[in-house]
């Protein structure tokens, strides 16, 4: 095992409110998220010089200075593209803000309110779905996927008991999680079989939440870390991009069309840590809808597409006891979306033995940013110091 030379030391979120319905403007949420990280990290938010978020988030670091009483700005950065394939890649700029010397102390954020930033009602107007998408009246993100979910399923072959399985272990890790937006919901199989078309073939669980909310986390150097908490998360390697040309497109000329654009980034994390998917003990994974993630999976090299049935199963994606626990908070599903973020905080949540839902002995987590996304992300975090 390689790497590690940066840590989280700190992260903070808000509660997840309802689309819409957030008592704070968006800035605020954010700022609280920060004050919340910056106190488990025992330091002073004014302390923190780099910023940095992704998925077009508005609240880029020089309007939080003031608020902050920042000392010193010394990065402030935006992973472009994507939506939620960001979500780990932000990660990555803190890692080399921080490695490279550029900043000494950084924090990766998410927030989003729809009172303040609009998010699903701009969607189309900020170009998401062009022509080509309207002219045949697909116009939402359930749409777009679901015609790469039906490849997944008739080309590829993936059983959709793997789907099922995916949403059923989320949803019964958020009954341990308080505030979780799936709170209450005990989804069995026939529930999930029993419930709505959103757009065929993903039925209601099998698709994300819209929810109000921010959180923080905030990153330093290894050796710093050590003298600011004994919780440490060391990050062991990060990496985001796509492969080829055509995952810059858009217009479903993605090539290969089922795939989840994080394979290359999959490969240089492993290559870089010198691990590899049996090594992780628990995933926490980015989920807009079951059938990209089960991709993700794939990808990865959890599985193959023949396999997936196999290894994706209720009882081997749950804590405490299962082969690979799959977002032990619930995740974008049934804890509550922004935008991946707060798989990020159950993470490093996880790793410092403080999850609602803990894996015993767990020492390795893989977040996953954003699958069938222009580009895509992944970032490896221990509890333990390389070697």
């Amino acid at each position: 095992m390689r790497g590690g030379g940066v840590a989280a030391v700190g992260f903070g979120a808000t509660p997840y409110y309802k689309r819409g319905e957030s008592p704070h403007a968006e800035r605020k949420l954010l700022l609280m998220a920060i004050d919340e990280a910056a106190r488990m990290a025992g330091i002073d938010a004014a302390d923190i010089d780099g910023f940095v978020s992704y998925g077009a988030d508005k609240q880029d670091g020089p309007r939080l200075t003031g608020p902050l009483g920042t000392k010193e700005l010394r990065w402030s950065s935006l992973v472009w593209g994507g939506g939620g394939g960001g979500s780990a890649g932000a990660i990555a700029q803190a890692e080399a803000a921080i490695l490279s010397g550029a900043a000494e102390t950084v924090v990766v954020y998410r927030a989003t309110a729809e009172s303040s930033s609009g998010r699903l009602s701009s969607a189309v107007v900020q170009g998401v779905f062009g022509a080509a998408y309207r002219a045949h009246g697909i116009d939402s993100p359930a749409q777009a996927l679901a015609l790469r979910a039906q490849r997944i399923l008739e080309g590829d072959g993936v059983d959709p008991s793997a789907l099922r399985a995916l949403a059923r272990a989320s949803y019964f890790h958020a009954q341990s999680v308080p505030g979780a937006a799936g709170a209450g919901v005990d989804l069995t199989d026939e529930r999930y079989e029993e419930s709505r078309w959103i757009v065929e073939p993903l039925r209601l669980f099998d698709s994300s939440r819209e929810n109000d909310a921010a959180a923080a986390i905030v990153f330093t150097s290894a050796e710093r870390a050590a003298a600011l908490t004994d919780k440490p998360v060391y990050l062991l390697g990060s990496a985001y991009g796509a492969l080829g040309p055509r995952w810059g497109e858009l217009d479903e000329n993605h090539e290969p069309y089922t795939g989840s654009s994080q394979a290359g980034a999959a490969r240089r994390v492993w290559e870089r840590t010198g691990l590899g998917p049996a090594d992780v003990d628990v995933l926490q994974l980015y989920v807009n809808f079951t059938a990209p993630a089960v991709a993700a999976m794939i990808d990865l090299g959890f599985c193959t597409a023949e396999s997936a049935a196999e290894l994706l199963t209720f009882e081997n994606l749950t804590a405490p006891d299962g082969r690979l626990p799959v977002n032990t908070s619930g995740g974008d599903l049934a804890e509550g979306f922004l935008h991946g973020m707060g798989n990020a905080v159950e993470a490093v949540r996880q790793l410092r033995g403080e999850s609602a839902n803990p894996v015993p002995g767990a020492e390795v987590c893989l977040v996953s940013g954003g699958p069938i996304s222009e580009l895509s992300s992944l970032a490896l975090f221990s509890n333990r110091v390389s070697a």
